[in-house]
């Protein structure tokens, strides 16, 4: 049943659920569960916007060609155990063993130094952190915190607020009265690590919800490891990634761009990167391939690097483990690293307003360190794991 756009009044609902069947004893006429419909969440009107300043525009700018930056993960910095981020929380929880975790009683706006090297080195191990209510973490304290992580990156062709000089922001925004575009795009093709086509792709992202569709709404966010991405192919297949490279390109990006009338402020560009990194802080390698992004694999015939992209393709959205999902409430903060995760919006939350801002910093060059490890192999050794098949050999019943 699709939203509803005006709430209707409590006799309405109390009617329509329960005129066929009488209240078992003990039923509270008063609670709020009296109004639950399946599938209906109302919508609100937002006449009078708070976050205006923060709206998208698309400026008629042009901007030379990036160049190289200087990098230092602070990663480097932070403490093994994440002492000085987590000596004030009051709980923290992985999704699962793969990526994702959600940390309470930390307020992003009020970190020490400290305490963002160790943010950043979880991020580093977990792919995503997810933090609640960060109502002090306005605009300003996200770049702050982005810039101490790394130069900002400004997007070519993706709106910015409408407030001057923020520029190295981006606005996810839909309202309304925005067009469904669950037809456009292949649920494949959504995953995507961000601008990978640049020659420093970033690294620590941050992305804070304004508004966005209540509880049960929709509009969540999937990430996907790309560390355990690498860790779901066999030892054959990741030595031969490991010899080859991809090409990334801006090009269908900046095409959507013009042909709907908007600006492109930087010449799309198509940048060559390994398929396999390996990770500055934990040392773990990784798949570094994208859906949205990847045109080729370079040094291969067109039909074999069409086959590698459908079955990275495959591993990236279909590898159930490698995900994590989060339902968004306002004000809330995700954190991840663009380097090591795929993520993906979803559809389903229209007509909710879904306004969110985004900070990213580059990070270094990708490249590719045969002595590196793997997470499933790390952590097997550190927690006395046992040893994953992968050669299909050994019989198991399917586990629902």
């Amino acid at each position: 049943m699709a939203p509803l756009l005006n709430e209707p009044s409590p006799e309405s609902l109390q009617a329509s659920v329960y005129e066929t069947k009488k209240p078992s004893p003990g039923f509270n006429a008063t609670s709020k569960v009296v109004s639950y419909e399946p599938g209906r969440t109302v919508v609100d009107s937002h006449d009078s916007y708070e976050y205006e300043e923060l709206r998208p525009t698309y400026p008629d700018v042009h901007w030379d060609a990036l160049t190289e930056v200087p990098y230092q993960d602070k990663g480097l910095q932070g403490h093994p155990r994440f002492y000085d981020l987590l000596k004030d929380a009051t709980d923290v929880f992985d999704y699962n063993p793969k990526i994702g975790t959600e940390v309470y009683g930390v307020n992003l706006a009020k970190l020490t130094d400290a305490q963002k090297n160790d943010l950043a080195r979880l991020i580093a191990f977990r792919g995503v952190v997810f933090f609640r209510s960060q109502d002090d973490f306005g605009i300003d304290a996200q770049r702050e915190l982005g810039r101490y992580f790394g130069t900002l990156h400004k997007h070519a062709t993706t709106s910015v607020p409408r407030r001057a000089g923020l520029e190295d922001v981006h606005v996810v925004y839909t309202d309304e009265k925005s067009r469904d575009q669950r037809a456009t795009f292949t649920p494949t093709f959504l995953w995507h690590s961000d601008v990978t086509y640049e020659i420093q792709p970033p690294s620590y992202t941050s992305l804070k919800l304004l508004s966005g569709p209540p509880r049960g709404g929709g509009g969540d966010t999937l990430w996907a490891s790309q560390y355990a991405a690498y860790d779901a192919m066999s030892s054959h297949m990741q030595r031969y990634l490991e010899n080859l490279t991809a090409l990334h390109s801006s090009e269908l990006q900046a095409q959507g761009s013009r042909a709907a009338g908007r600006p492109v402020r930087r010449d799309p560009v198509t940048t060559e990167h390994p398929i396999i990194r390996t990770h500055p802080v934990t040392g773990w390698k990784s798949l570094f391939f994208n859906p949205g992004f990847v045109t080729s694999i370079v040094g291969v015939p067109k039909t074999e690097s069409d086959a590698i992209i459908r079955y990275l393709n495959e591993v990236i959205s279909t590898t159930q483990e490698l995900h994590v999902r989060f339902q968004w409430r306002k004000h809330d903060v995700a954190f991840w690293d663009n380097r090591i995760s795929n993520h993906s919006a979803s559809y389903g939350f229209a007509p909710h307003r879904r306004h969110a801002i985004r900070v990213a910093c580059h990070a270094e060059r990708p490249t590719f360190d045969p002595a590196g490890t793997s997470q499933e192999e790390d952590l097997s050794i550190r927690y006395d794991l046992p040893k994953v098949n992968k050669d299909g050999s050994t019989q198991s019943n399917y586990n629902d």
